[in-house]
């Protein structure tokens, strides 16, 4: 597309596209315009053009475009004018959250049912895939219920894509922090309203990433202080909401998750919250740890709760204390009193380490790792803090009943009958709190079955000390809580866990309550609890008598005395916590005066950097704007003198004198300017003579017209009077005639008027009949042509459907009968290979064998060659094959004595004879071609001889190659 050179401009050619209609082309003129780097120092343009930038993605739903788009925004506005870039970005989401509202009210105006199917998507972020394409084809979806699909899931979609991007934009913004906060929470109220949980776990993971790079670079020119106490203050605000939200949506996971980022973030800046936010975050606690079946971690966070209720809530009421108080109680009688890591692995008592100490830190912020203090967190240590804290004061009877049964009494026949009714009047307290508490309700009931549990154990831990066995229907008896099914899982349970020692004997229908061994608990003390017992026993027999006390005297003194010390104790304790107050106030004034310098440094720091920035760029806009102006009027004088040197020449004049045709620029411009000044002067003269004649010409022809406009304008004034009298009179009679005609004319009519009412009558409910005769007839064509569509479109839709079944059906046979073909050509294709390497393996070794032969008898050959004169004198050596260059005739020659056999005599000469000289060598192709062996050039009688031998070994050559 075109450059403009002014925002102004592109913003008028986008509106003049808006206009006819083509918005996709006035968006991508916006967008090129926003994203060009020459546009940046433009601000006050530019805000009209991102608002209506911004509509048009909004409109047309284009998330990226609106993304690009503010980017480049907030690079233009960051370090001048931030709060456009604030005016901008809500307006975006004002558009965003409207135009969803909108068609959400849209599809409320038809079925709940269908709004509800509209917003059943499980991601959306996620595309439409094929396979839900073509389910919606084939079962026939209703338009309606398409439409509202379709106008709903696309306008929510984007509203989630307009937050993401606002997120990611401020997430880096030290100065619109109050901005990052306020989107996060109407994401999370978002997700809250349309029970949108994929979208919740990804805002949550962003949030959550964007801390993390946060941390991570810290050398990022405008990143946020966590130190500073607004900006922390609004992190943790979106984490507690992100909290809320979480335990709402029972994301118990997340909220787990947010938890950790809670106290993370406490960790990073070292610093405790306010009480409200600390009661809220262990109200949360309390439910995930429950949920999570972490009853000691889940009592130590309301024990934490009621601390904080009771020493920061002055407005607390009595009853809703002692809720929380009860509440405190039970969940700590709900922790199983044995150790679950008994018998564990040392992996498992690792993880459980781990487990551990991240569990406490979340509770009291503890960051000390004591991974080896097993006594931190237990069911012991938390109910003697509670009877240290004075919690049981603050209970009802019922709980203090139950806690002393279960945990002082020794009750092994009815423990269980006795605490069932308390039990009973446990599960009716609770109930709603008052607004003073940050906890909106407690409900005791929820600690009935850990409670029962508890009496069950307890029981047969009684039950194990008194009887070695009992008959299970007594037990049973015992404990009207469970089932015998149940109580034997529980105790099962237990057993595993060294709590108790007992076995169930089926056959014999009795428990079996045994000692393992005498390291066991039950055994461990006996002798000496005996020992203690008969002691106090003898002791009540015979008392010891009382020897008269040395320190009867001094006991009057005693007492003023530590009466007095009780006295100089108190003054210094209270010296000592005003000392503390007074300490810890200077405290808080260094901390709040360190601040406010901080705030005063860092203010003036930026106002210098602002004062700087908008130094420069007034530099810069001064030095652009007298560039321009130098350019402008050096243009303008090369213009003018252009237009000089014209007139000049059409006047025949002289041009004007530039030394060797160079010119400055101010001797151009005055030039110029001489030129101009006196051509305007020659104007001048020219016009003032001219004006004065057009005077003087147009001041007589008025005078000469004056008299005559008035003769005639007095004329026309008579005339026009006569002229309206005779209209009027004439307009008079005739109305008066037309009222005599129509008073004739009305008596004439009346006397028909019966008549024509009642015809009129008659023809109006005629054609009323007629009327509905033929609108039922169309309804019931309609009907059926209608009724006939249907049937017609549901065979169609099922004839398509089978067709397709059959294509896919056929299809499928074909794609196996290719895949067996396939398969079969693979098979021959192998086979064939197969065969033909087991064929070049035969060939291979064939002439392997033909060269060991070939080697054999060229070594032989040699020998034979190398020793004529011996193998003649020593015929016992046969060959065993004769070489190809030499005959095979004197070798059997030589051969016969030795094997006894008969040798013709010819044969015998030739074999005597060979001694005399060694034989040459044979030529083969030359004694092949004579058949005759007596045509040798020598005269000598061994020639026909090996000439024999010649054809002999070429013959053998011959029949071995075939």
């Amino acid at each position: 597309m075109s450059q403009f050179l002014k925002p102004e401009n592109a913003f008028k050619r986008a509106e003049e596209l808006i206009n006819v209609g083509q918005k996709q082309d006035a968006l991508q003129v916006l967008h090129d315009l926003i994203t060009s780097k020459r546009y940046r120092a433009w601000q006050k343009p530019m805000e009209k053009i991102m608002f209506k930038y911004i509509e048009l993605c909004v409109e047309m739903r284009k998330g990226r475009f609106a993304k690009d788009g503010l980017i480049q925004y907030r690079i233009i506005c960051q370090q001048v004018n931030v709060s456009s870039l604030e005016e901008v970005i809500k307006y975006f989401m004002h558009l965003s959250t409207e135009r969803a509202e909108k068609a959400r009210a849209q599809a409320q105006e038809l079925e709940e049912a269908a709004l509800e199917e509209a917003l059943d998507v499980d991601d959306l972020e996620a595309d439409k895939r094929p396979e839900d394409l073509m389910l919606s084809y084939v079962s026939g979806e209703k338009g309606k219920d398409r439409s509202d699909r379709e106008l709903v899931t696309p306008w929510f979609k984007f509203l989630w894509e307009t937050y993401r991007t606002v997120l990611e934009i401020l997430r880096n913004n030290s100065k619109l922090e109050a901005l990052y906060a306020m989107t996060a929470h109407r994401a999370f109220q978002f997700c809250k309203q349309y029970k949108r949980t994929t979208e919740f776990r990804r805002l949550c993971e962003i949030i959550r990433n964007h801390l993390a790079n946060l941390n991570k670079y810290r050398d990022q020119r405008d990143r946020p202080d966590l130190s500073a106490p607004e900006s922390l203050q609004l992190y943790l605000d979106t984490r507690f909401e992100q909290l809320k939200i979480a335990t709402e949506l029972e994301l118990w996971q997340e909220a787990f998750r947010s938890v950790e980022d809670i106290h993370g973030l406490m960790c990073l800046v070292k610093k405790t919250p306010k009480s409200s936010l600390l009661v809220v975050y262990y109200a949360k606690l309390t439910e995930i740890f429950w949920i999570s079946s972490s009853h000691l971690y889940h009592a130590y966070a309301w024990f934490r709760l009621f601390l904080l209720q009771k020493s920061f809530n002055k407005n607390l009421s009595q009853k809703d204390l002692q809720l929380i108080a009860s509440s405190v109680v039970l969940a700590a009688l709900s922790v199983p009193p044995h150790d679950r890591t008994h018998g564990a692995s040392h992996l498992e008592l690792e993880h459980v380490k781990e487990r551990n100490l991240r569990m406490a830190n979340l509770i009291s912020f503890n960051l000390e790792n004591k991974p080896e203090n097993r006594e931190v967190l237990s069911r012991s240590s938390l109910l003697a803090e509670l009877t240290s804290k004075g919690v049981m004061s603050y209970v009802t009877q019922e709980v203090k009943d139950i806690y002393h049964l279960l945990e002082h009494e020794f009750l092994p026949s009815d423990l269980a009958l006795k605490v069932q009714p308390l039990l009973n009047k446990i599960s009716k307290l609770g109930g709603k709190l008052s607004s003073a508490s940050a906890v909106p309700e407690v409900q005791l009931s929820q600690y009935v079955p850990a409670l029962e549990k508890l009496a069950t154990l307890r029981l047969l831990q009684q039950v194990s000390n008194v009887y070695q066995t009992m008959k299970i229907e007594t037990l049973s008896g015992m404990i009207p809580f469970f089932d015998f099914s149940v109580v034997e899982k529980i105790s099962v349970d237990a057993v595993k866990q060294k709590f108790i020692s007992m076995k169930v004997d089926h056959m014999k229908n009795v428990v079996i309550f045994c000692k393992l061994s005498l390291e066991s608990d039950g055994l461990r003390d006996h002798l000496a609890n005996f020992a203690e017992q008969l002691n106090r026993a003898r002791q009540m027999i015979y008392p010891p008598e009382r020897k008269p006390s040395k320190l009867g005297a001094l006991l009057p003194s005693l007492t003023e005395t530590v009466a007095k010390d009780h006295k100089r104790a108190l003054a210094r304790k209270s010296i000592i916590e005003k000392r503390k107050e007074e300490q810890e106030r200077q405290l808080l004034e260094m901390e709040r005066e360190e601040e406010s310098k901080r705030l005063r440094l860092q203010k003036i720091t930026e106002e210098a950097e602002q004062r700087r920035l908008a130094t420069e760029y007034e530099q810069r806009k001064n030095q652009r704007i007298l560039r321009e102006i130098e350019e402008k009027q050096m243009e303008e004088t090369q213009a003018l003198l252009q237009e000089a040197e014209k007139r000049i020449k059409k006047k025949g004049g002289k041009k004007p004198l530039i030394e060797g045709d160079k010119i400055s620029k101010q001797t151009l411009m005055e030039l110029a300017l001489t030129e101009q000044l006196r051509e305007r002067q020659e104007m001048e003269k020219k016009l003032q003579k001219l004006a004065k004649t057009m005077d003087y010409l147009e001041r007589a022809k008025r005078e000469e017209a004056a008299p005559l406009i008035e003769a005639s304008y007095q004329q026309r004034l008579v005339e026009e009077k006569i002229l309206h009298e005779r209209e009027q009179q004439q307009e008079v009679e005739l109305s008066i005639q037309r009222h005599e005609g129509d008073l004739k004319e009305k008596e004439r009519l009346i006397r028909m008027l019966g008549n024509k009412e009642i015809y009129q009558e008659k023809v109006v409910s005629q054609r009323q009949a007629e009327f509905n005769r033929l609108r039922r007839e169309r309804e019931e064509r309609i009907s059926r042509i209608l009724q006939s569509r249907r049937q017609e479109r549901e065979k169609m839709r099922k004839l398509k459907y089978y067709l397709k079944l059959e294509e896919d059906r056929l299809e499928k046979l074909r794609a196996e009968e290719e895949a067996r073909k396939q398969e079969e050509a693979e098979r021959k294709k192998k086979e064939e290979a197969e065969r033909l390497a087991r064929l070049a393996d035969i060939a291979e070794k064939q002439r392997q064998r033909e060269r060991e032969i070939e080697e054999k008898e060229r070594k032989r050959r040699e020998e034979l060659l190398g020793r004529t004169t011996e193998s003649a004198f020593k015929p016992s050596e046969p060959l065993a094959r004769p070489p190809e260059s030499v005959s095979a005739a004197p070798a059997a020659a030589a051969a016969a004595p030795a094997s006894g056999k008969y040798v013709p005599k010819f044969r015998r000469g030739l074999t005597e004879g060979a001694g005399a000289a060694p034989p040459p060598e044979t030529d083969r192709w030359n004694s092949s071609s004579r058949p005759d062996g007596d045509r040798w050039r020598s005269g000598d009688d061994r020639r026909p001889a090996f000439g024999s031998g010649s054809r002999a070994s070429s013959t053998w050559s011959s029949s071995r190659n075939r």
